[in-house]
């Protein structure tokens, strides 16, 4: 079986991370995969995925709606002998439908998240249900972004099937952990707050640094850990400082490999205002680091509220900071939702379990 994957590229994310588990981990299952990608740069996964053997395509598409993709894309699934095309979010999916549009290719459309706030047009009310036609088959990577398709794209919920996110579980290593808590001066902190994402608008950092302020004045010997990099790096740094808590928060920056960074936070926090199943928190949750989360797109069904961790109010600092004494302050919750994080992520949110989902896909269309 020969499955193709049309994304946009295969910088470092969360579409990306899916689709190399989805190769790395099928390599017994007599499927020959590849990449097609529509824009460039390739990205670091992408080099290092054509450097283990996979062949990986690039064809940088043009400003505004560029049909001569469709047409190289279409030869290139007629050449290739293409059984399954595997487009992976909206845009790579237009031009993966209309190019395998009667061939004997099969097409399957991933959504893997949404923007915030989410929003329609009368265009892809109108054309969606039609590509929806010729696509054998949707799959999204939460109810809640099945439900966005629903609401926002005019895409029969029939058709959609839902497949989680997996990962592989983190390794970390200990020793590299102690340097970590040595270096950013965290070996006596009462308690290790953190979270790994980008600084972006959407992933409200801002009202995790408020709730924090609320918490350090319960436990002031408390950390936060905030490992990433983005547009709003300026004005975090600008809120910790009117705060006056800026010895309490530490910022890494951009990490590559973060997995020690995960390993060295207690209580791991995900403030997204819009999400759709964040790979950080699967990563946390295999560490069995217990979570606190906003109730936004697929955290609630990640993170099951009082059980492997705290779902609260989207956008509620307060709500937030209750949460994390809670978590910080009550032992025995703290380890009975750690327990719970590991057992829920081996069940439902490991590499193993989404790559068995997907293949049953893939050989139900085959």
């Amino acid at each position: 079986m020969k499955v193709m994957h049309v994304t946009y590229d295969m910088r470092i994310g969360g579409t990306e991370m899916v689709i190399k588990n989805l190769i790395e981990g099928n390599t017994d299952a007599n499927i020959d995969m590849s990449i097609y990608c529509i824009e460039a740069p390739l990205g670091p996964w992408g080099e290092e995925l054509a450097q283990s053997g996979i062949s990986i395509t690039t064809q940088e598409r043009k400003p505004g709606f560029d049909t001569s993709l469709i047409k190289t894309l279409r030869q290139h699934i007629i050449e290739n002998n293409i059984d399954i095309l595997h487009c992976h979010q909206y845009t790579p999916w237009v031009y993966g439908v209309l190019a395998a549009a009667f061939t004997k290719t099969k097409v399957i459309f991933t959504e893997h998240g949404r923007f915030y706030p989410d929003s329609s047009s009368w265009k892809r009310t109108i054309v969606n249900p039609l590509l929806a036609l010729i696509t054998n088959q949707i799959t999204s990577i939460s109810e809640a972004t099945k439900q966005a398709l629903v609401t926002f794209e005019n895409l029969p919920s029939s058709r959609i099937k839902v497949i989680y996110n997996g990962i592989t579980p983190l390794s970390i290593e200990t020793e590299a952990v102690a340097n970590i808590k040595r270096g950013l001066d965290l070996e006596n902190a009462s308690v290790i707050f953190g979270t790994v994402a980008r600084l972006d608008p959407i992933k409200n950092q801002i009202m995790m640094i408020n709730a924090f302020s609320k918490v350090l004045k319960a436990l002031p010997d408390a950390k936060l850990l905030i490992v990433g990099d983005g547009e709003m790096w300026e004005h975090l740094h600008e809120r910790v400082e009117s705060l006056g808590i800026s010895d309490s928060i530490i910022f890494t920056g951009y990490i590559a490999k973060p997995a020690n960074y995960i390993g060295a936070i207690d209580i791991f926090l995900l403030s997204s205002l819009s999400e759709g199943t964040s790979m950080t928190l699967l990563e946390a949750m295999s560490l069995g680091k217990p979570c606190v989360v906003t109730d936004a797109g697929g955290n609630s069904e990640v993170i099951k509220h009082d059980s492997t961790g705290y779902v609260v109010e989207n956008d509620n600092s307060q709500e937030f900071a209750n949460a994390m004494l809670s978590l910080a302050t009550q032992h025995h919750v703290y380890e009975r939702f750690s327990t719970a994080s590991v057992d829920r992520w081996v069940k439902e949110f490991s590499c193993d379990v989404m790559n068995k989902r997907m293949l049953q896909v893939y050989n139900d269309e085959n």
